[in-house]
């Protein structure tokens, strides 16, 4: 029987076929998996354009990538040869500037720099701390600062200091040995929650600081969104208004900060505009009330919405609204929601060292639940040195501090700070008025927002603000001044409560000032509005308006390196 044409065929096919080597199959792994990992990273980038387009849509991503290019264009324009010695030149020339403002020259000045070979007197000691006392200085003690010193006045310094003294030594990372810290510092939170309307089974900490306070809310949302939903690039989304302190976490914590602009004339946060950056990564929704800025409260409400519709946490940054916000409609100011009874809000950090008047180094983190608070807890299970457990950040604590801001709660009362309130705020509605129907302000100057605690912002379109912020500096006055947009805030506080009249008059002689050198512009043919020439400008108006920050960076650094200057 005759075999088929076909069969033979195949049968020749399979004879002639080379068997498979090793080394043929290493190679076709090898491309097989050069294969996966490139589909890998072409999926990862698409998805993070997906995401880029639909946060900041197309205008925006193309306006991103501008200013990309742009700073990345002007850096390396700035580290050019000539460019960068000239650069280098100018920076070092100024912090040598600043080292002579900042760091005592000249006769009569004693500098310690090694341990004294015996022990001072008490008597050596007390001069030498007075003398320190008296240096040269902007009179905070006269109201002459904004914000920065939140004095409760005498009498609460002295219950302060007989707490301190009391508690120099204590320790609160030792509660079986100082009992009565833990007492109190659990008092502390537990009377912020109250202040806060915290539900039942809310739970809190104390911190140093503000700042503490925000890097242990993005740690603990982190650790949260990483355990229960397996997030490994986190990210969260601010106000640009919020404080720096969530650019510090973002930094520390490798968490990406997405920025949500707050454009006049409310210069508050669109929940639009945060709920189109929310995706599968979002670990974080953050809102002020009030943020540094401007004194402006974000729309808390509609952020809370926002918060419980997409499953997320929401923190309020409320360290400087602290004893004022929760007080204002007692005070008989407006006010609107910002705390935990609106359902979203899930974390608020609130500094007992502002306006609670408690010495420096006291703040509070508040969790609507126990269990969000030990996502920021750190434990060592099996350290030789025995089980280590601590709260936040700081190991050993001073107890002292606690004893103070728990002292100073006690001492002012409820009552006491609904009167703080009540002169604290209307102090800045006298300013906000003074600014808004004023005839030598309201030409030109403007308050930024609706302001309903005690910072008071204001800009101009006729005068550069920059020179206004100096010449209130060379009257004695420490104002803060603004960029993104160009501005200056009051943060009031009870000092300045009393010499806001002379405020007002120094700020109407100073625009006044500025009209007459901008008169003189105009008839020498210069034009309006002069280019400024003061500290503010060299750090705002100019570095601050380079599209690489580089400068500003070495500026701020040479002013850290100087703050250790001996």
């Amino acid at each position: 029987m005759s075999s088929s044409r076909i069969a033979v065929q195949l049968r020749s096919g399979l004879t002639n076929t080379r068997p498979i080597t090793t080394s043929n199959s290493l190679i076709t792994g090898a491309n097989l998996l050069r294969n996966i990992l490139f589909l890998l990273f072409i999926l990862r980038w698409t998805r993070k354009a997906v995401l880029q387009l639909r946060g900041r849509g197309v205008f925006g991503t193309f306006f991103d990538a501008y200013k990309f290019l742009r700073r990345v264009s002007y850096g390396l324009f700035l580290r050019s040869p000539g460019i960068r010695s000239r650069v280098q030149s100018d920076v070092a020339e100024a912090v040598a500037k600043l080292q002579l403002k900042l760091v005592p020259q000249g006769p009569g000045i004693s500098r310690y720099l090694t341990l004294p070979k015996e022990g001072w007197t008490e008597e050596q000691v007390r001069a030498e701390l007075q003398q320190l006392g008296d240096m040269n200085h902007t009179r905070w003690e006269d109201g002459r600062v904004s914000g920065a010193v939140y004095h409760g006045g005498e009498e609460l310094v002295k219950v302060q200091s007989e707490a301190f003294e009391r508690f120099m030594v204590a320790n609160p990372i030792h509660p079986d040995v100082f009992p009565g810290v833990r007492k109190m510092e659990a008092e502390i939170v537990a009377m912020v929650l109250a202040l806060f309307n915290a539900p039942p089974g809310a739970a809190g900490v104390a911190t140093s600081g503000g700042t503490e306070s925000i890097l242990m809310a993005c740690l603990s949302a982190r650790q949260k969104g990483y355990t229960e939903r397996g997030v490994t690039e986190p990210e969260m989304i601010i106000p640009d208004t919020a404080h720096a302190a969530f650019h510090k976490a973002g930094a520390y914590f490798k968490i990406k900060v997405h920025l949500v602009a707050c454009p006049p004339p409310t210069y508050t946060v669109s929940t639009k505009a945060v709920s189109r950056l929310i995706n599968s990564n979002t670990i974080f929704l953050v809102g002020s009330a009030p943020n540094f800025p401007h004194g402006i409260v974000d729309d808390i409400a509609a952020l809370s919405r926002l918060a419980l519709r997409r499953r997320l946490p929401l923190h309020v940054d409320c360290c400087l609204g602290s004893f004022l916000v929760p007080f204002l409609s007692r005070a008989g100011f407006p006010t609107q929601p910002f705390d935990f009874t609106l359902k979203g809000v899930t974390s608020i950090s609130c500094d007992t060292h502002k306006y609670g008047f408690a010495p420096k180094g006291n703040s509070t983190l508040l969790y609507r639940t126990a269990a969000l608070r030990t996502y920021q807890y750190f434990v060592s299970p099996d350290w030789s040195g025995g089980v280590y457990g601590s709260i936040g950040i700081a190991g050993s604590r001073p107890g002292a501090l606690i004893a103070s801001c728990w002292a100073s709660m006690m001492s002012v009362g409820e009552k006491g700070y609904i009167d703080a309130c009540h002169s604290i705020v209307g102090t800045a509605k006298k300013l906000e008025s003074a600014i808004g129907e004023h005839p030598g302000l309201k030409d030109d100057l403007k308050v930024m927002g609706k302001p309903l605690v005690s910072v008071v912002a204001f800009d101009s379109q006729t005068l550069n603000i920059y020179d206004i912020a100096d010449s209130m500096s060379a009257k004695g006055w420490h104002l803060n001044a603004l960029q993104n947009p160009p501005g200056m805030h009051v943060a009031v506080t009870l000092p300045i409560v009393k010499v806001v009249d002379q405020l007002i008059e120094d700020l109407v002689a100073v625009v006044e000032d500025e009209k007459e050198k901008e008169r003189v512009r105009v008839v020498e043919g210069k034009g309006k509005k002069g280019q400024a020439q003061g500290d503010c400008a060299a750090l705002y108006g100019v570095a601050g308006s380079l599209p690489d920050k580089s400068v500003v960076v070495q500026l701020a650094g040479g002013f850290l390196d100087t703050l250790y200057k001996a």
